[in-house]
């Protein structure tokens, strides 16, 4: 099974404490006299070498220089900087509405040809109808505390899924038959959204798998939510961050967690009635 979604970002933290701490073991100094030379508190020095505290790129400058190494500066800033890359709170990402968001995916979209998305919560968005994805977008938005942008921001995200449309890649998206049965938004909205999926699951580059919840014994449990982008990155949703997964090791396990989670579902004519059953329960 897939491990913690947020491993990555703290293993790639700690390995960039690691080597400062290395530095610091090599010059022969205290992490006192460290504090010293850069100008900071002991603790300071403490809570970067235990990764507690993720530096900035002048706090490695200046420990770097302290350990007179300085031509470790740029290597070191460029390893941080990918860690934290790693680990995006919601709210940083999303401070001034949802929309921005939404454009931040595009260029990696265009850059991708077989995308596997896994959902036990929510229609993927690549087959998600406006309306459906406004209410969606509109809890985030009260959620988090943001600016309540969801029209717009919905608007984007459709634009953005007419990529299922174009040449040249295919879409591999599970989902969990309780999907179906979530609410979001008025009936209307969720009927709409049932019908769509009835479309847009009979597209040729598209594969629509869904795992009834009377599956006997699974091959794997309900994992969190998880974008695959080719077999190079992996983007996992948490309900406070996003998490992307560049370690070709974990990507084996989270692109193993697919394939068993894929085995249970079905398609075509069975999946398609599940969702027929879950339009009629609408009434």
């Amino acid at each position: 099974m897939p491990i913690s979604p947020s491993s990555a970002a703290h293993a790639a933290r700690g390995q960039v404490a690691q080597r400062l701490r290395e530095l610091r073991a090599d010059a022969g100094i205290t992490g006192g006299e460290l504090a010293a030379r850069c100008g900071w508190t002991h603790s300071k020095s403490s809570r970067i070498e235990n990764a507690r505290t993720p530096p900035t790129p002048e706090d490695i400058r200046r420990w770097c220089v302290a350990c007179g190494a300085p031509e470790r500066v740029a290597d070191l800033v460029a390893q941080s900087r990918n860690a934290e890359s790693q680990y995006v709170e919601w709210r940083r990402k999303v401070r001034t509405g949802l929309r921005h968001l939404q454009d931040s995916y595009v260029q990696l979209y265009r850059s991708t040809t077989l995308f596997r998305v896994y959902s036990p919560t929510l229609v993927p968005g690549l087959l998600q109808t406006e309306g459906y994805a406004r209410a969606v977008l509109s809890a985030n938005a009260r959620l988090l505390g943001i600016p309540d942008d969801a029209e717009q921001a919905a608007a984007a995200r459709i634009e953005r899924s007419r990529i299922i449309h174009e040449p040249g890649r295919r879409f591999v998206l599970l989902i969990e038959e309780s999907v179906l049965r979530y609410r979001l938004g008025s009936s209307d909205a969720m009927a709409a959204q049932l019908g769509y999926l009835l479309t847009a699951g009979a597209l040729p580059a598209v594969s629509l798998g869904i795992i009834p919840e009377e599956t006997g014994e699974r091959a794997l449990w309900p994992q969190e939510v998880f974008h695959m982008y080719d077999d190079t990155l992996v983007s996992v949703e948490l309900l406070s961050a996003r998490v992307t997964v560049t370690q070709p090791t974990e990507i084996e396990l989270y692109l193993k967690a697919f394939e068993r989670l894929r085995t249970m579902a079905v398609y075509g004519s069975d999946a398609r009635a599940l969702v027929l059953k879950a339009i009629a329960a609408l009434g």
